[in-house]
């Protein structure tokens, strides 16, 4: 049912003070203005709730697999293959750009990635699996082939083959060793790299003490 607007002007048509908050009070449409600015605010509270529920969705999504979450990566014959000229069987970091992050083999003498499962990334299987996001900043250390050790181009950190940070401020600002992925390696040598679950790096350790390893040349790629 409509509501008529009541007639606010003078006799010369024009709209004075106290006719013009009659006109703005005026029930329209046979709503009222209280019930119409009632109704706008529920629909915004409607729609923000309605995205945070899209966004949630969609991180479920991902986090569940709709998202590239786990990647497989193939035997370590399959990345010789791949990226020939790279001595990764010596250990030497290889960037995999499908998970955003390094293979480095542990110990070359074993010359295969073992059957298991490392659920916090140390390196279990004969291969740790490193993000490539600097701790200082978000930066993307490179290996150096001189001596073994990543390198952050933004701020100096330095890292071990194995991603961990040497203690002293000679080593770069970084507080702490490049974070881990979760890993696992199916019965025919197969790396399966669970990109969800990332483990913080540890705490810097003096050089020279167990746990790091040395670099295979000085001040190599400076």
């Amino acid at each position: 049912m409509s509501a008529r607007l009541p007639d606010v002007r003078d006799q010369g048509g024009a709209l004075i003070g106290p006719q013009l908050r009659a006109l703005r009070d005026a029930p329209v449409e046979g709503i009222s203005r209280r019930t119409l600015l009632r109704r706008s605010l529920g629909l915004g509270v409607a729609l923000v709730l309605a995205e945070g529920a899209a966004g949630s969705v969609a991180f479920l999504w991902t986090v569940a697999g709709g998202g590239k979450v786990k990647v497989r990566v193939g035997t370590l014959d399959d990345l010789v293959l791949s990226n020939p000229g790279i001595p990764i069987r010596d250990g030497f970091p290889v960037y995999l750009q499908a998970a955003k992050a390094f293979a480095v083999v542990v110990d070359p003498k074993i010359g295969r990635f073992v059957p298991g499962i490392d659920e916090h990334g140390e390196g279990l299987l004969n291969v740790r699996v490193l993000s490539q996001r600097c701790p200082h900043l978000g930066c993307r250390p490179n290996p150096c082939l001189e001596d073994y050790w990543f390198h952050c181009p933004c701020h100096q950190s330095r890292y071990d083959r194995l991603g961990i940070k040497p203690a002293g401020v000679g080593f770069g600002p970084a507080e702490r060793g490049m974070d881990r992925f979760a890993v696992e390696v199916d019965a025919d040598g197969v790396l399966t790299i669970d990109t969800s679950r990332v483990f913080l790096g540890p705490l810097p350790i003096p050089l020279g003490q167990p746990g790091v390893i040395l670099p295979r040349v000085p001040h190599g790629c400076t």
